[in-house]
């Protein structure tokens, strides 16, 4: 019961929540980052970061996904939850749906100063590469 406990209690810290007064947590822009759906660069994108930098939250025209870069797992956020706050948005992890959706072909690779992460949607769905920089000593740079 106490593992339980334990192991509930680490997996909310992980997540940005909603603050006491109910004020949601604001995601920064990540500068310099690069996104190709499909190996072409989309129209409309964004990448956020919260203070947890394996985390990241990528709008691809209206559509928002949260990447669980530490578990290889992607979510897609109701596009609703999530509010523009300058050049951030506010969104909490609180509003994450329960189940990822299905990805495969999960790669994350560091390649110098970038790191690279890319999957494909399902088993023969489009394909979404997420290129961030890196600092010399392998840390995000954001």
């Amino acid at each position: 019961m106490q593992e339980v406990l334990v192991s509930a209690l680490l997996f909310f810290c992980a997540f940005p929540q909603t603050n006491a007064n109910g004020k949601k947590p604001v995601w920064k822009p990540v500068q310099f980052a690069i996104v190709r759906f499909n190996g072409e660069a989309p129209q409309t994108w964004n990448i956020y970061h919260y203070e947890k930098r394996e985390n990241l939250l990528v709008k691809l025209w209206k559509r928002y996904l949260y990447l669980d870069l530490k578990e290889g797992e992607v979510y897609e956020v109701d596009p609703q939850t999530v509010n523009a706050q300058g050049d951030g948005v506010e969104w909490s992890a609180g509003d994450l749906p329960s189940d990822p959706i299905e990805i495969t072909e999960w790669k994350s690779k560091d390649a110098g100063r970038v790191r690279s992460i890319k999957f494909r949607f399902g088993k023969n769905g489009h394909t979404l590469e997420v290129e961030i920089p890196l600092l010399l000593n392998g840390k995000p740079a954001y």
